[in-house]
């Protein structure tokens, strides 16, 4: 694990949750400290880890997930293809460290960070039953939903950085495949994490049933059918 991350609340025994925060390029794990203290006031029997890139930025002081200089929409997949089994590896070994499994892990990532956390759902393996992108976008539409990942979208309207019709054009991808997805687009937003933003996140950690539940609940209904 890498050691610059920081713990931002752990539960008492093992966690309920485990909810894995990842910045965006050139950032640092300390700038997703208050959004992690806010998920931890709403899970308080999870444990809230803001994770820190594992290579120094090519454009600021801070830490990135894969390099940005002439990235392009063809090279940005190799990129992102070759930080995958790092980012997996961090992912694995937290869960490992606490004892937890995918089903209990959300990964909520901002920028950079959102396109790893989005693209490792989409991996053999999907790391986490839970995916937030915030002012993300995949590096490549997806061809197969995760089958056992509820993705949330949220995106600034305003973002000049990664357009919000990335998050549109996500959204109806999962929903073509099949797939579990929410999508959000906040007006006058830019590409930031703002405190609308969120309390969306924590309201879609805290209040959205996976659609595999939903498809349970109503395939039950259907077999045992409410008395008239």
């Amino acid at each position: 694990m890498n050691p610059r991350s920081i713990v931002v609340h752990k539960s008492a025994g093992r966690p309920e949750q485990l909810i894995l925060l990842f910045h965006g390029v050139g950032a640092t794990p300390e700038g997703l400290v208050p959004l992690g203290q806010r998920l931890a006031s709403a899970f308080p029997n999870g444990t809230v880890v803001s994770v820190a890139g594992p290579h120094a930025s090519d454009i600021s002081t801070g830490y990135q997930w894969f390099a940005v200089p002439d990235i392009t929409e063809v090279n940005r997949v190799a990129r992102v293809a070759a930080a995958m089994p790092a980012f997996l590896d961090e992912v694995g070994a937290w869960q490992k460290a606490l004892e937890v499994t995918a089903t209990v892990t959300a990964l909520v990532g901002f920028s950079q960070g959102a396109i790893m956390a989005l693209e490792s759902s989409v991996t053999q393996t999907s790391p986490a039953g839970r995916v937030v992108a915030i002012a993300g976008r995949f590096a490549k539409l997806p061809d197969a939903a995760p089958s056992h990942t509820t993705i949330h979208l949220v995106h600034g309207k305003e973002d000049a950085v990664i357009p919000y019709r990335h998050a549109i054009d996500a959204a109806h991808r999962l929903r073509e495949l099949g797939g579990d997805v929410t999508a959000d687009v906040l007006p006058f937003a830019g590409h930031e994490i703002n405190a609308a933003m969120a309390e969306l996140v924590v309201e879609r950690l805290l209040g959205h049933v996976p659609k595999r539940i939903w498809d349970e609940a109503l395939q039950a209904e259907k077999t045992f059918p409410r008395p008239q």
